[in-house]
């Protein structure tokens, strides 16, 4: 049991690092959840510092879910302290458990009292090491979407909810093989609620018709979602 305690923690801990308001702070003086959307991911980043600085901090947020499916789980996993009743095997029980963990340190980050950013990222890159057909698919959606609407949150929450139909699509009426499905398919349905979830407000303006475009915007502007 201590050893996937462990898995679970630093996971969390590696989940948890806060990349934009480290790179906010070092760019700008500032602390990017006080500026733009107020939310310490990277699409904020790109709002505020533009393209290169902002898709750089949305890749090393994936990194982070990479790092725990692939690196912490492998070294800390010893064995599952319960019974496996899934069709995985014990180690890719414990990836799950760590690129879950992962992501709520992002959302949840203990070294940003508890205000990180949104999960996405974070989401791709374990998804990345666990079903990388289906994930390159729902990007080809969200690129789509974001192309059309030039909304990242709606592209985002598209994206959420086309990932396990991705999957099912591919499963049931391409037959294609993908180990573990009947239980991914309820982890990736998991985690597309828990990221409509954190996109809610920006649900709210997207309806309202309130949300921002994708645009840069200019360091004096200091608001909060």
């Amino acid at each position: 049991m201590l050893s996937l305690s462990l898995v679970i923690l630093l996971s969390y801990i590696v989940g948890s690092f806060p990349t934009s308001i480290i790179i906010s702070k070092l760019k700008g003086g500032i602390d990017i959840r006080n500026y733009g959307s107020g939310n310490a991911g990277g699409t904020n980043v790109i709002r505020v510092f533009g393209w290169k600085v902002g898709v750089g901090v949305i890749l090393f947020d994936a990194v982070k879910g990479l790092i725990a499916v692939l690196l912490v789980a492998r070294v800390m996993y010893d064995a599952l302290p319960f019974k496996n009743y899934t069709p995985f095997d014990d180690f890719t029980v414990v990836q799950i458990l760590a690129g879950t963990s992962a992501i709520a340190g992002h959302i949840w980050s203990i070294f940003a009292s508890f205000r990180g950013g949104k999960g996405v990222a974070t989401t791709l890159g374990i998804f990345l090491g666990l079903a990388p057909i289906e994930l390159g698919v729902t990007m080809a959606i969200f690129f789509l979407v974001l192309s059309i609407s030039k909304y990242i949150s709606l592209g985002s929450v598209v994206a959420s909810v086309s990932f396990p139909l991705v999957m099912v699509v591919r499963h049931n009426v391409f037959h294609a093989h993908l180990a573990g499905y009947h239980t991914l398919i309820y982890v990736s349905i998991g985690l597309a609620m828990l990221l409509i979830f954190t996109h809610r407000s920006n649900i709210k303006r997207l309806w309202s018709g309130t949300e921002k475009r994708l645009t840069r915007i200019s360091l004096p502007h200091r608001t909060k979602s």
